[in-house]
């Protein structure tokens, strides 16, 4: 069996988990940037996997952050058991691009990945991630709790 790892993406993916009111300081500061606020979830956190669910829509037009840290409560709340996170998109015409982005949840255990190794023609050596979680159907991940 193996041991949980802690999936590193995003922004203060080696720290601690914030708290509700670090998550709210993170997307007023988006805000006062002038970055639209989104949520996503997904049950496939590889690392290539860049297309996560929306929660809603992204939130062009909110001053205040409570709005963000309500959305963010209310996906926990529907998806305890994915990994959730915040995404501030500076939507300006040059960037048009993913400002700040932080995973805000994560299942309660995370199985980590496993690594496969293919030797090819020419000594040349593939490798590919595969998530032990992905053994199970989408939404049976993690516990099958949600």
């Amino acid at each position: 069996m193996t041991t949980g790892v802690r999936i590193t993406q995003g922004t203060f993916s080696y720290l601690p988990e914030l708290t509700d009111d670090e998550i709210r300081a993170q997307i007023q500061y988006g805000i006062d940037n002038g970055w639209a606020v989104a949520i996503e979830f997904t049950d496939d956190p590889h690392p290539r996997n860049v297309y996560w669910d929306m929660w809603g829509m992204p939130m062009f037009d909110i001053e205040d952050a409570a709005a963000g840290l309500l959305e963010v409560n209310r996906c926990r709340k529907a998806y305890p058991n994915r990994y959730i996170r915040v995404s501030l998109y500076n939507a300006t015409l040059t960037k048009q691009t993913v400002a700040l982005q932080f995973i805000v949840n994560r299942p309660p255990h995370e199985p980590g990945f496993r690594l496969l190794r293919q030797e090819t023609t020419d000594r040349i050596v593939r490798y590919t991630l595969e998530p032990y979680a992905a053994r199970d159907p989408h939404g049976e991940r993690y516990d099958g709790s949600d």
